[in-house]
């Protein structure tokens, strides 16, 4: 991401989106010939219960009990009314994805950072380490806000590229970096572009700039190593 001009004013953090709308590949192969094949989506995915975090336990009625959160007021697929504006369950969505990113994207480019074999993926991991970095704090202050469970862990196909990056060594580690990372960037952007078009709410729609800029900011950087193949960018979608 462009330094980090006019972005969300976000104060404090919780505790990190997306999957990044990540699809499943049908099977590890090797760094070049590896393809997922399936057309990203931008509905809304439902995230299993033990992949969430707890419920946020600082909201609660001036009595001291416990209050109603907006999932158990409005219902977790439906629109939250909040101060900035109506929250829609796609918005809900882009902050989850973006938190589940980061779950996995900052932590392979900090491994990156050591292992690469050219310091120009070694360079370029550095900077999209501290731009997953933001996007977590934002993602985790918006989650404070509006009262949203966030992932913990990334998701199985996630840990499983995480696995197919770190077995490898030499020129084949940096491939299959580039390849993974810069397919889900490509597979995030829909979600992102749908939730910019369509959000009500102001915090959201800032948020949904910021993460634009980001992964675009990432694919250039992916691709400028050279070694972004035709297996590293998603199915075109049908027209």
């Amino acid at each position: 991401m462009p330094p980090r001009h006019g972005r969300l004013v976000l104060v404090g953090a919780v505790a990190l989106l997306a999957a990044v709308g990540c699809t499943t590949p049908g099977g590890l192969q090797s760094a070049d010939t590896a393809r997922v094949f399936d057309t990203p989506s931008t509905a809304v995915e439902d995230i299993p219960e033990e992949e969430l975090a707890p419920p946020a336990t600082s909201l609660t009625a001036p009595t001291g009990s416990p209050a109603a959160s907006p999932a158990e007021t409005a219902g977790d697929t439906g629109t939250w009314p909040t101060k900035w504006g109506p929250l829609s369950a796609a918005d809900r969505d882009l902050i989850k994805k973006v938190r589940l990113a980061t779950l996995w994207e900052m932590t392979i480019a900090q491994e990156a950072m050591q292992r690469a074999s050219t310091a120009k993926v070694r360079t370029i991991s550095a900077e999209i380490s501290e731009q997953h970095h933001g996007l977590d704090e934002d993602a985790r202050e918006l989650a404070k806000r509006f009262d949203v469970r966030l992932p913990v862990r990334p998701t199985e196909a996630q840990q499983r590229w995480m696995a197919d990056i770190s077995g490898r060594s030499g020129r084949d580690y940096d491939v299959t970096y580039v390849k993974w990372l810069r397919l889900a960037h490509g597979q995030i952007f829909p979600l992102i572009g749908a939730v910019r078009g369509s959000t009500q709410n102001t915090l959201v729609r800032r948020f949904a700039e910021i993460c634009n800029a980001a992964v675009l900011n990432h694919q250039r950087l992916l691709e400028s190593t050279g070694l972004a193949g035709p297996e590293a960018f998603p199915t075109p979608p049908a027209v």
